[in-house]
């Protein structure tokens, strides 16, 4: 079985046909699908989606593109709204300066307080960086520092020294799409200095569609071929892939049922 940590099934390139989407990762193998939070203003969505299939799950959080527009949401509202039952993680949130339709101080701001949520409610945060990585290390130093917390590097393509701060708190490393591009050899050796323990894999559909999709949108049952090419990177099978990042997933998300991992196969 594999899992897709991170898509978005309530964007409008695929919200309309989110079922059949379901249907055809059902088919592919994989056995559960976290919808990721860009808006907390437009959580309603993602539970209308989550609460009509049992193997979908979201979280709650602001991307940092929308921090300036969602400022006003506070640390108890975004707690409170975790504690739906398919609520499974914090965010996306972080530091995006290469799209920055939001200051970065608003980034900031959001970033400390969707971690603050993920230590208070023990839900691993989904964190966005992009050409922030030397800020971003040290928030995450500083915040860890006042309590641990769960987080993954979603959509990895950073530094080693981002990689590396990641993974002396603990963290998990999530590679999407991007590691099956041809352009992206420096990004494959990256990967395989990723402990097998801290590896996850995700679609970020619609976004990022691995080869040999690209320039179809993407959906999570394409996942496969990033976890093919990530197995071929770390010198494994596909199912011994397949099995670490899912028993990754399940350690890291324990308010998913870990029955639906037995039920899928």
């Amino acid at each position: 079985m594999l899992i897709d940590h991170h898509c978005h099934l309530d964007s409008p390139q695929i919200l309309n046909q989110r079922d059949q989407i379901i249907t055809r990762a059902k088919n592919a193998g994989v056995g559960v699908i976290v919808t990721i939070s860009t808006q907390i203003n437009n959580l309603g969505v993602l539970l209308e989606i989550v609460d009509e299939h049992e193997n979908v799950f979201c979280s709650v959080g602001t991307h940092p593109q929308y921090a300036e527009e969602e400022l006003g949401i506070s640390l108890s509202e975004i707690i409170t709204l975790s504690q739906h039952p398919k609520v499974v993680a914090i965010g996306e949130s972080g530091l995006d300066m290469f799209n920055a339709k939001s200051s970065p101080e608003s980034q900031e701001s959001s970033f400390r307080q969707h971690i603050a949520a993920a230590r208070k409610t023990g839900l691993p945060i989904e964190m966005h960086i992009r050409d922030a990585d030397q800020r971003a290390i040290c928030i995450l130093q500083e915040e860890y520092a006042k309590g641990p917390f769960k987080a993954i590097l979603h959509c990895f393509t950073g530094s080693q020294k981002l990689a590396l701060c990641a993974l002396d708190l603990g963290f998990y490393i999530s590679f999407t799409g991007i590691i099956t591009f041809k352009n992206s050899d420096k990004l494959r050796v990256a990967a395989t200095q990723i402990p097998i323990n801290k590896l996850l894999i995700e679609s970020d559909a619609p976004y990022l569609t691995p080869t040999p999709h690209r320039g179809k949108t993407n959906e999570p049952a394409f996942i496969n071929h990033t976890a093919q090419v990530l197995a071929e990177v770390k010198g494994l099978s596909f199912e011994e892939i397949a099995n670490a990042t899912t028993n990754n997933f399940f350690r890291l998300f324990q308010k998913v049922p870990r029955h639906l991992a037995k039920r899928s196969q």
